[in-house]
């Protein structure tokens, strides 16, 4: 519309004149002067017009056709003349530009929908004060939301704009109210999809292609029986793609028709051709030198005589869906051959058996040139090329372009859903290439501050967690921004405290040390201080305490082999045990120290895709192995008659004081875990994540009996708020915090999980997803009593919302359908509030 009144304003440019004046003749501009309705300076556009004093111009000429684009293309008016006028014996003449301005937006008022949705209009579709309101401007935001309620299924949705001047405006400058009604009708519903023409495949299986358009359904849940245009068209596409995976290569849509129906619903007839059923006849390989034709078939796997499936050859060739799948393309792309093509050509059809080529250009291998990064502000260039798997003078691979963007997303430090590659410079002479990853950077940092009572008092807690601290600039004061940041490391303090106790934690970790290798070195240190409970004056009794110090320092280095997504880690940690007074449910004696040093190796692999937060795909196992020393078979002391002794009735208080001393002088044990969690995209960012677990706290010696530390309490939420004893928190939602295992924790649990997650936003502010789910676990005391099918059950809903600033936070509503230890009711529903949980 836009471009047919420029036309037109061209085309009619009106020439009034004094004299007889001809068209085609050549003038001298004497003077040019502005009139109309514009608040703009006459200079500014007698400027913009590029017209000027002395200049020749033609009646109709090409000077004064640009004059009036240039003004035109402003888009600062409603109407622009120029008039000849005054013309002279000389050939000399006046220009009058005469010109209307376009009225600014005053107001605008939407009818029709809520109110939550009339600021979102109005941003979407630019429609501010003072916006000039061209013809574009009412024609785009029409289409745009009847386009928009289309999409969610008001395939009747009407959009009216009108505008109206303002009057009596003491503004000099043209203003107009805008007004939108909308009417979106009701969602339109598909009554009914019938195919005609189908004799190869049943209905149910062409509407099962389908996969966004769907009949009305009153048990479907997920997919509602809405038409979306756009999406119809897709598929009709997948329809035709069903048949193609059936050998059906020739099958075609004749025709489609919308039936609407007298109960505001509408009915898709669907007229379709099936055509011949085809088979894979010889498919030979041209053009390979690097591959044999013996390897690119067993890539291939397609044999003579199957059925013919275009799109699986498609996927085969090159799979647009996996970029890192198994298929000739990346065959090629992953080992240096950017520039190869692959090409299948039917050669030939007869007796509906397809002979095919393959026909390849390999092309020269190609070498990464320069590898650079932009958009990194904290972080310092190293701890990214440490972690980049293209390097300059490498062959090409995509493979290692895929896991690059992997790598950079799973160290937190940047949006994981905006990594860009991107390819510079492909010379295919010279077989080099340049590549460029944009990052996008994200707090890394969190905070913890909390307040709250619990234990009979007043809780606070802060925590402070740095991960991309740089521990080398310390003592640089002017790398203070609020921190040092940069160096990859991470550093993080907890202080936590009550009346009734005190838990102090420091720890710090170098990934890379030396920053040769990905051998990173881990420490911690912590102390803990709980004070008895007084019931006479309902307060802490600072002199009977109980007091732990730990320290742990573990290392780990990434495997070679089987794969490098392998981790082998291992630590040695020390704990000590005082008690000063102290009365505990751990132990008979109140007075004595009790220490456990412990040597834990372990072994992960995490494949899982780009997002650390949101991961889509890929697996995520461990398994671990927490071992002291056997105490028992060399330090001489003779288990089997302190357990007599111990379980004598008549043994005192004291001695049974003494013995346990000498019991957990020394904590023996070993502990063995594992877990492994599975992501698959079911469909489009909606993943399902299955997990498994397991735990189990051994002992060596059984005289000298499972230690009380270092066991399971499982239910609840998850989270270990305040544990002295290294007791690990399982959680099992549904039902209360602990309450599935005994009062002392269980040295054997298991625990399956089912979760649902989608996506609310991905953005690099937050990360907000929902998720469904199905859970159930177990915890007993001996093997005799184990059944890991006999669960309790729970299900759910919950919602989890990451912020760089404070980590994950989250609600579950879960439904425990069993009942508690001892009771004969299901257990029902419980809330759980979610703080810095893993992902």
């Amino acid at each position: 519309m836009k471009n047919f009144y420029a036309f037109l304003l061209i085309i009619l440019v009106t020439v009034s004149q004094s004299l007889n004046a001809q068209t085609g003749e050549k003038y001298i501009i004497n003077d040019i002067f502005v009139t109309g309705n514009t608040a703009f300076n006459a200079n500014t556009i007698i400027t913009f017009s590029k017209l000027k004093k002395g200049q020749e111009v033609t009646i109709g000429g090409e000077k004064i056709g640009e004059a009036v684009k240039k003004l035109w293309k402003s888009n600062l008016f409603s109407s622009i003349d120029i008039y000849f006028t005054n013309i002279t014996d000389d050939n000399k003449v006046d220009i009058e530009i005469n010109l209307s301005d376009l009225p600014e937006l005053n107001e605008v008022t939407i009818e029709g929908v809520k109110k939550g949705k009339k600021d979102e209009i109005l941003d979407e579709n630019n429609l501010k004060q003072r916006v000039k309101v061209t013809e574009n401007l009412i024609t785009t935001t029409k289409n745009y939301l009847t386009n928009k309620y289309k999409k969610k299924g008001f395939l009747n949705a009407k959009v009216n704009v009108t505008t109206s001047e303002v009057t009596n405006d003491s503004i000099e400058k043209k203003r107009v109210n805008m007004r939108i009604d909308i009417d979106k009708g009701n969602k339109v519903k598909i009554k009914s999809i019938t195919f005609n023409g189908n004799e190869k495949l049943k209905d149910k299986k062409l509407r099962k292609a389908m996969k966004n358009t769907k009949q009305k359904n009153p048990i479907r849940l997920l997919k509602r029986s809405k038409y979306v245009e756009a999406d119809y068209k897709e598929d009709l596409v997948s329809l035709i793609d069903k048949y193609k995976e059936n050998g059906y290569r020739d099958a075609r849509v004749v025709k489609d028709s919308i039936i609407y129906n007298d109960d505001q619903t509408i009915s898709l007839v669907i007229d379709v051709e099936e055509g011949e059923k085809y088979t894979f006849g010889k498919i030979d390989f041209v053009g390979n030198t690097v591959y044999s034709d013996e390897f690119l078939s067993q890539i291939l796997r397609i044999e003579e005589g199957d059925t013919y499936n275009g799109v699986e050859l498609k996927k085969r060739i090159a799979n647009e869906e996996k970029p890192d799948g198994i298929d000739i393309t990346n065959v090629y792309q992953n080992t240096g051959y950017m520039f190869s093509t692959i090409n299948p050509v039917e050669v030939s059809a007869d007796g509906n058996v397809i002979d095919l080529e393959i026909r390849i250009t390999e092309g020269k291998p190609a070498y990464f040139n320069s590898v650079t990064v932009k958009g990194n502000d904290v972080t310092n260039d190293h701890v990214i090329y440490r972690e980049i798997r293209t390097r300059p003078g490498e062959l090409y691979s995509r493979a290692n372009i895929i896991r690059t963007i992997r790598e950079l997303g799973q160290l937190g430090f940047f949006n994981a859903q905006a990594i860009v590659p991107d390819i510079k410079n492909p010379n295919p002479v010279d077989g080099t290439l340049d590549i460029e990853y944009t990052v996008e950077e994200q707090g890394s940092s969190q905070i913890e501050l909390q307040g709250g009572y619990g234990g009979g008092g007043f809780i606070g807690t802060l925590g402070l967690s740095f991960n991309n601290f740089s521990l080398r600039n310390i003592f640089n004061g002017e790398a203070y921004k609020p921190v040092p940041r940069g160096d990859g490391q991470s550093l993080a303090l907890r202080l936590q405290a009550s009346q009734f106790f005190q838990t102090y934690s420091f720890s710090f970790s170098e990934p890379w040390l030396g920053g040769k290798k990905p051998f990173q070195l881990s420490s911690s240190i912590s102390y803990s201080k709980q004070f008895q409970f007084n019931p006479a004056t309902r307060r802490a009794d600072r002199s009977q305490s109980f007091n732990i110090l730990g320290i742990t320092v573990g290392i780990s280095t990434r495997l070679k082999e089987p794969d490098d997504y392998f981790l082998f880690s291992q630590a040695l940690s020390y704990q000590n045990y005082n008690l000063n007074n102290f009365r505990s449910g751990l132990f008979q004696f109140q007075n004595g120290t009790s220490n456990n040093l412990a040597y834990t190796i372990g072994l992960t692999r995490n494949n899982t895709y780009n997002d650390p937060i949101y991961p889509t795909g890929g697996s995520n196992f461990a398994i671990s192995a927490k071992l002291s020393l056997p105490y028992s078979l060399f330090n001489g002391v003779d288990y089997g008659a302190l357990r007599e002794e111990r379980d004598n009735p008549a043994t005192t208080p004291e001695r049974i004081a003494e013995i346990d001393q000498e019991r957990f002088k020394w904590l023996e044990f070993y502990k063995v875990k594992f877990k492994a969690d599975w992501y698959a995209e079911v469909a489009k960012k909606l993943v399902l994540r299955p997990s498994v677990e397991f735990g189990f706290l051994g002992a060596y010696n059984n005289d000298r009996g499972v230690i009380p530390f270092e066991r399971f309490f499982l239910g609840g939420d998850g989270l270990g708020n305040f544990a002295l004893d290294g007791r690990e928190i399982i959680q099992l939602r549904g039902y209360p915090n602990q309450s599935l295992s005994s009062q002392d924790g269980a040295s054997i649990y298991n625990k399956f999980s089912l979760e649902l997650r989608y996506p609310i936003t991905l953005g690099q502010g937050a990360k907000i997803y929902a998720l469904s789910f199905l859970e159930g676990g177990a915890s007993v005391n001996s093997f005799r009593d184990f059944n890991p099918f006999n669960l309790q059950r729970s299900a759910g809903l919950g919602v989890r919302i990451f912020m760089p600033a404070f980590g994950l936070l989250g609600i579950d509503f879960g439904h425990g359908f069993d009942p508690l230890p001892g009771q004969s009711q299901k257990n029902g529903w419980e809330t759980h509030f979610i703080i810095g949980q893993q992902f």
